[in-house]
């Protein structure tokens, strides 16, 4: 899970009721280190002439350069059909806000996309060319990039985030319909952006702040894109999409791109009802993913409201008491319901990370009973290497170095194929940390400035690296 470093919270909901998205300012935002900031309240930071500090402070004062991941191998979805019909009209024809589209959209012509804004990060290139080569060869959807100055069917217009809170409160990155620049969309009516009132889609902008990590930068890419061209809905039950409020993945997934494959299908066309698209999923599956006819099917039960709100509480800026009883009432809900699945280990996960400051024991059982959840399921490895994290630097601030070597060590792969550099730095250096309490201070000073350049891309300015860096060092202190 993404938090602000500041503290352990996350904004409202979006104020942009009616737009197709907008992703809160804490997602994927400096994964995993913000629960940190709880921990090191509760630990004396170690004055600046120590040993300790000196020898940090020399290793980061060059850092090296930021690191990339590798392309990502195409994979496929272990879902039955039924399972992934289900899915996509939840995700196709109802809003985030609830509100139920009576009618299917897409880009009927050849989509192109073209890039505006006076500063584009050195990141952003990369990784846009990155998503388009993915999104032709995993879902069949091909974008043609334009000039700036040439009108496209997709506008990606980069600006400060100062000048994105100024329209678009509370949002980090948003997509838009039916405007092609942040000056028109200023100007725009409210219902004129309305989703309801879309046939087809033909121009949408997506408004991306430049000022934040690299990391940021991208998941704003893959989530609002894939929202550009297709499912508009989040839904919480999902535990292997970037369509859902958890913020747990980073970019899209092999269940994002079928969605997406199915979107753009032949068989489907602007205009269809959800009834329409209901009896034509069927054979649609059938032929773009054969392996889902011979899977069992896993129903699911509907997400009761009173939960979301509880998820909601947990994650805004109340007090902690208030939000520490939001945290109960999801986790009770979640047994109500008997989930064994993404929403219980988030419910858990939550209440974990929430009670970590005022009482440790109920921290504990919450985040093990989150890491039992996510770590029975294989397509929740993600999900269970975040909880890792916390457990891994709970045991750090409590000296059981050992603990905290395991724990970090354990999760590191999944953080690398989950691509969240964020999480992979922070894992790493809690590793380092506890390395070098153990007396394997070789081994520490390679995996600390090994881990440096994926802080880079996952924090994004020097400053901030080593302000997180030296969070985590203060931790065993």
């Amino acid at each position: 899970m993404t938090w602000l470093r500041s503290s352990f919270a996350m904004p409202r909901l979006r104020d942009t009721t009616r737009l197709a998205s907008a992703r809160l300012p804490s997602a994927r935002f400096a994964t995993a280190l913000c629960g940190l900031v709880l921990l090191s309240a509760c630990v004396s930071p170690t004055p600046a002439s120590s040993p300790d500090s000196a020898r940090a402070a020399s290793e980061m004062l060059a850092l090296p350069p930021m690191k990339l991941f590798a392309d990502r191998k195409p994979a496929q979805s272990r879902r039955s059909n039924a399972s992934l019909a289900r899915d996509f009209l939840d995700l196709t024809f109802v809003l985030e806000t609830g509100a139920e589209l009576t009618q299917f959209t897409r880009f009927e012509d050849p989509i192109t996309l073209r890039v505006t804004g006076d500063t584009i990060p050195p990141s952003l290139p990369h990784d846009l060319t990155k998503l388009l080569t993915r999104l032709e060869r995993e879902a069949g959807v091909t974008i043609t990039p334009v000039p700036p100055q040439t009108d496209a069917a997709i506008t990606l217009e980069t600006l400060t985030l100062a000048e994105l809170s100024r329209r678009a409160p509370n949002t980090a990155c948003i997509v838009v319909p039916n405007v092609s620049s942040w000056a028109e969309f200023k100007r725009a009516r409210r219902a004129a952006l309305s989703w309801t009132k879309v046939d087809t889609r033909e121009r949408l902008s997506i408004f991306i702040p430049v000022d934040v990590a690299p990391q940021e930068i991208r998941d704003c890419l893959h989530e609002e894109l894939a929202q550009a061209l297709g499912p508009l809905n989040d839904l919480y039950r999902l535990p292997d999409s970037v369509f859902n409020d958890d913020n747990i993945h980073s970019v899209l997934t092999p269940f994002d791109m079928l969605m997406l494959r199915l979107t753009y299908a032949p068989e489907l066309r602007s205009g269809m009802s959800r009834d329409e698209v209901a009896r034509a999923l069927p054979d649609m599956l059938a032929r773009i993913n054969p392996v889902g006819e011979t899977l069992p099917d896993t129903p699911t039960n509907p997400t009761p409201r009173l939960w979301t709100q509880s998820v909601l509480a947990a994650m805004g800026r109340a007090p902690l008491q208030e939000r520490l009883l939001a945290a109960q009432n999801a986790v009770a809900i979640a047994q109500a319901e008997g989930w064994d699945g993404t929403r219980a280990g988030f419910s858990w996960f939550l209440l974990g990370r929430l009670a970590i400051a005022t009482d440790r024991p109920a921290a504990y059982l919450a985040l093990t009973r989150a890491a039992e959840i996510y770590g029975a399921h294989p397509e929740t490895r993600f999900h269970a290497a975040h909880v890792t994290m916390q457990l891994a630097a709970l045991a750090l601030s409590e000296h059981r170095y050992e603990d905290a070597y395991t724990l970090s060590a354990s999760a590191i792969d999944a953080a690398r194929d989950a691509e969240n550099a964020a999480l992979l730095a922070s894992l790493m250096l809690t590793e380092a940390e506890a390395l070098e309490n153990l007396g394997r201070s070789s081994d520490a000073r390679a995996l600390r400035l090994d881990s440096l350049g994926w802080a880079r891309y996952g924090f994004g300015s020097d400053e901030e690296v080593r302000i997180r860096a030296a969070e985590i060092a203060a931790l065993a202190r």
